[in-house]
Parts: structure tokens; C-alpha cells; sequence
């Protein structure tokens, strides 16, 4: 339908044309701004992978603008779809998170569970503090084992961890 507008345009205005044709004229300036500038897939592909092999550690979006400097008409869509496709992501390095600071001048006191051999139910408790991240934070949560069973023995949740005194 849009190429019979193109050739009628010369007597009738485009609006007029595309009114009678029933197509929105957004899709006639689409396709005139799309004829003849896209890029061949095959040539988006091979620079994709030169570009991926110059810069290993970039991701799509640092590959789509390093592709657009180089003159290609590409969407970060459509980057990362060739790019799933060819498995050239790359994955993150994870960050090292420390929790524990062992170097502190508190007292250290002796375990003395490493003697104790456990032959039945509450002779031994073990007590576990874990944080659960949530969308506005974390929550603390206390846990204490029974070490021969290891059932819980009880468990408090909290938005903040108590600071003894």
C-alpha cells in the first residue's frame, strides 16, 4: 500500500492518500526513513564480534555505542538479542562481601562445645544471626539450634541487630 502512495503523491497530498489508503502516516515516513539505511545482518554480526573481541569485558550497551561510532544503525535491543544468540555476554564479577571482622579487641572466649560429644537433646544449643535483604533494607534473623536434634529451638526476626552494653 505505501509504495502506491509514493507513486500517487504527486496529485494528491500524503495525508489525503493515506486517508484513502487506511494507513496511519506515521507508517508512510517510517518506511521512507527506513528504505535503503539498514544495515546487512551479516555485517552487523561481524563487527559484533570484532568489537567483542577488541573490548572482552564490554557489555551491550558499551558494544551498541561502539557499534554506532563505528556507523551501524543498531538498537541496544537488538545487541543484546545477537549477543545472547552468540553468547558473547559477559557475566559480572560478584564483589567479596566481608561480614565478620575478626580483628577487635574484644574478649575471645574459649569454645568448648569442640569436647562436648552430644548423646541427647538439650545438651547443646547453637545459636545462628542472619540478615535477609529486603526491598527497604534488611531483617536480622536469630536463630538457636538444638545441636543433637537439630531442631530449632526458637528464632526472634528483627529490623535491627541489638548492640549489647
Amino acid at each position: 500500500m505505501v509504495p502506491l502512495i509514493e507513486r500517487a503523491s504527486s496529485m494528491l497530498s500524503v495525508q489525503q492518500l493515506c486517508r484513502l489508503a487506511r494507513v496511519p502516516r506515521c507508517s508512510y515516513y517510517r518506511r521512507q526513513r527506513r528504505s535503503g539505511v539498514e544495515d546487512q545482518p551479516d555485517a552487523v554480526c561481524a563487527e559484533l564480534h570484532r568489537v567483542c573481541e577488541q573490548y572482552p569485558s564490554y557489555g551491550y550497551r558499551r558494544v551498541t555505542h561502539e557499534l554506532r561510532r563505528r556507523s551501524h544503525r543498531v538498537n541496544h535491543k537488538r545487541i543484546l538479542a545477537l549477543m545472547r544468540a552468540e553468547r558473547l555476554l559477559c557475566r559480572p564479577k560478584r564483589r567479596f562481601i566481608r561480614t565478620t571482622d575478626s580483628r577487635h579487641g574484644l574478649p575471645v572466649y574459649p569454645n568448648l562445645a569442640r569436647t562436648l560429644s552430644v548423646t541427647q537433646p538439650n545438651q547443646l544449643w547453637v545459636a545462628d544471626l542472619m540478615y535477609v535483604r529486603l526491598v527497604r533494607g534488611f531483617a536480622y534473623v536469630a536463630v538457636i539450634l538444638d545441636a543433637f536434634s537439630r531442631r530449632a529451638v526458637g528464632w526472634a526476626l528483627s529490623s535491627h541487630v541489638p548492640i549489647p552494653s
